[in-house]
């Protein structure tokens, strides 16, 4: 067991949606994405005010990839074509694979609106490979209470365990491509080693905390890509901190985006953008109207 090094680390940057504090630390500019990773938003850290607006993703389409959102703080209300609805609370997370296509809204609940309060959220691209980008949609809502707590660093440290398996626990949703996928917690000055198979593509991101992953400094909102020269990942926590940690088996194939659209071809983003306007995207689950 070994180590990996730090290639490189990306900083998140800000493009603030509305007033909704926003970072994104991949795609960037020297990373286009960790594949199968394409896309990391970080909403918040913020206080809503009472009698707030809310978030602002009314009804969007997606296909040809999954959605992950964790909620860190607050609460999201979430409704899509195929009927999926719920409300999530801090600690929870949404999964859900767009496959063939859906339209979903992700909105803050009324009580939300009405009495305002923190707000901390992070959503995932994750790519499918071309045999599954046409699978058919599903959704799974999980509360904090359904994701197991493991403890690490001799019990400092807590590893929400989201998918995938970790010291003998399966993580309760089952990825369409093996991904394992959790949130990480470590008290100050505690250390935590885990698993991280070379020949997978590590996603490691600092939330909250500075850290050092394998010796090297890292501060807050920083994406850090890893060498593929060894299986397992050393995080230090200088501060008491919060990370993203997953990794997946590359999906190594052709990528063509398109707004809401990961394909493999320009000519299926184009079937795919007219099957949205066709209404083939519809399903039977209603939607709040845009702006709700």
């Amino acid at each position: 067991m070994s180590d990996r090094s730090v290639a490189a680390q990306h900083a998140a940057y800000r493009d603030d949606i509305g007033d909704l504090i926003t970072r994104r630390p991949v795609p960037a500019p020297r990373l286009r994405q960790v594949d199968p990773f394409l896309f990391l938003n970080h909403h918040g850290p913020q206080v809503y005010p009472r009698h707030n607006r809310g978030l602002p993703f009314g009804p969007h389409p997606h296909r040809g990839f999954e959605t992950v959102t964790f909620i860190l703080e607050g609460s999201l209300s979430h409704s899509d074509t195929g009927g999926h609805e719920s409300i999530i609370e801090a600690g929870g997370v949404q999964w859900m694979t767009a496959g063939s296509g859906l339209i979903h809204a992700e909105l803050s609940p009324e009580q939300f609106k009405r009495d305002g309060g923190p707000m901390e959220i992070l959503q995932l691209w994750v790519n499918l490979p071309a045999r599954l980008k046409m699978s058919r949609p599903a959704y799974t809502g999980l509360q904090r209470e359904q994701i197991p707590a493991l403890p690490v660093a001799d019990g400092k440290g807590v590893l929400n365990l989201i998918s995938g398996s970790f010291d003998g626990t399966q993580g309760p949703i089952q990825s369409l491509t093996g991904v394992f996928m959790s949130t990480l917690r470590l008290q100050a000055g505690t250390t935590a080693t885990l698993p991280a198979p070379a020949r997978r593509h590590v996603l490691l991101y600092t939330v909250s905390g500075a850290v050092k992953v394998s010796g090297v400094a890292v501060q807050p909102w920083q994406l850090v890509e890893l060498e593929g020269d060894g299986d397992t990942v050393r995080i230090e926590a200088a501060e008491d901190a919060v990370l993203l940690f997953g990794h997946a088996d590359p999906i190594g194939e052709p990528m063509v985006s398109h707004g809401p659209f990961v394909m493999n071809t320009e000519a299926e983003i184009r079937t795919a953008i007219l099957d949205y306007q066709a209404g083939k995207f519809n399903g039977t689950g209603k939607l709040p109207e845009a702006g709700h």
